[in-house]
């Protein structure tokens, strides 16, 4: 049985909701739905930027990269935003091109204009 390793991040509702950052089961590594705590109050793109370093650095504790990344999945709080948060997303990943998923919902802060998971597969 592969060894399970809960990677624990800083959002206020992880004990609430119960919850980790990410979760590495053998190569597989899986980041929560990821929002901008803290940044609320910037543009869709800088939220994104914010999102996306929270999740660089869960990926990092789990011993993967950005390269490792095969899934990513944008929940965003307003259609018109997402050229400019799949900007953003595609800052980091244009080269890698994960599959990829934007969906239109409310997301649990209403200043909140982006969320984002991600899965990577370490060789």
């Amino acid at each position: 049985m592969a060894t399970r390793t809960n990677i624990p991040g800083t959002s206020p509702f992880e004990p609430i909701i119960g919850f980790s950052r990410a979760v590495r089961i053998g190569n597989a590594v899986h980041v929560s739905g990821t929002g901008p705590v803290g940044a609320e109050d910037l543009s869709p793109a800088e939220q994104t930027r914010v999102v996306l370093k929270l999740i660089e650095t869960a990926l990092s504790q789990a011993g993967a990269t950005f390269e490792h990344v095969v899934r990513t999945r944008m929940f965003l709080a307003r259609v018109e935003d997402w050229e400019e948060i799949g900007r953003a997303h595609g800052e980091v990943f244009g080269t890698i091109r994960p599959a990829s998923t934007m969906v239109v919902a409310a997301l649990l802060n209403p200043k909140w204009r982006v969320e984002i998971e991600a899965e990577a597969v370490l060789p």
